[in-house]
């Protein structure tokens, strides 16, 4: 039996990093919440979920790594989507361990419809890979 205490959040404006969050906290038995819902205990792994835009990550998921509280959170595992932009994996990361926080080396990422782009994204194919990376945690 797996004791590591974990949690799922993301931010989404489109729906494609929820799909994926949900995807992610379904393979740990988890229930995934957006980063409104704050983390008030402690927490050895984090998944939190980003999506990426023109400018890099949304200035509500800025604000929420900000307020993270090394205190509560042991290590951070990073997963996004976006439809032009590239992974902000470093981005992100950088931004986590100001905080003093871990953030581990692996991280999951796909790309997402927007408007014509990347249609029907993530798919299943993107799904199961998002459910691999959570289960390699394990």
């Amino acid at each position: 039996m797996n004791n590591i205490k974990m949690e799922v959040r993301y931010y989404t404006q489109s729906g494609n990093t929820k799909k994926i969050a949900d995807t992610i906290a379904e393979a740990l038995d988890l229930k995934a919440f957006s980063i409104k819902t704050p983390i008030n205990k402690k927490v050895d792994l984090l998944f939190l979920g980003a999506s990426v835009y023109w400018g890099g990550i949304n200035k509500n998921m800025k604000e929420f790594i900000d307020n993270m509280s090394a205190e509560n959170i042991g290590r951070v595992a990073i997963f996004s989507t976006s439809a032009m932009k590239e992974n902000a994996y470093t981005e992100i990361k950088k931004r986590i361990e100001k905080r003093g926080i871990k953030v581990e080396e692996r991280d999951y990422y796909c790309k997402g419809s927007f408007k014509i782009f990347n249609k029907n994204k993530p798919d299943i194919e993107d799904l199961q890979r998002a459910a691999n990376f959570a289960k390699s945690f394990l």
